[in-house]
């Protein structure tokens, strides 16, 4: 009984430690290969990039849960614990960010908490037409 209980006390950090390794190689993925643009450089906009689709995954995510509880448990742990909290990321965010002139700085700023907001706004819509 002890081995059993044992295993379901490690399940959930197998699943969120599975969803955090596809999460952060896909993140890292984005952001090598994002395109620069203009004052920007690619890790930035792929950082801009990873953040707003995983808002927008995130508000689907959570709003299905609240609406139409299809998933189990198991799968949001994996996608949103694992999987989003690992692709998208504040860290990144926040250090190259200090690495911009002031205007910049700003500008990816306001990007990054304005698109992150309005696409999990977004993602609950579709949840809401989807269910």
């Amino acid at each position: 009984m002890t081995e059993s209980h044992a295993l379901s006390r490690a399940e959930p950090l197998f699943l969120v430690a599975v969803g955090g390794f596809a999460g952060a190689i896909l993140r890292h993925s984005v952001a090598v290969a994002s395109p620069p643009l203009a004052a920007l450089d690619g890790a930035v906009v792929g950082t801009l990039l990873v953040n707003v689709a995983g808002s927008f995954a995130l508000g689907v995510l959570l709003y299905e849960a609240h609406l139409a509880d299809v998933l189990s448990a198991e799968t949001r742990l994996v996608l949103g614990t694992g999987f989003l909290s690992s692709f998208t990321t504040y860290s990144t965010f926040a250090v190259q960010t200090s690495s911009l002139s002031p205007t910049l700085a700003v500008t990816n700023v306001v990007a990054n908490y304005a698109l992150g907001f309005l696409a999990v706004v977004l993602g609950r819509l579709v949840a809401r037409w989807v269910s």
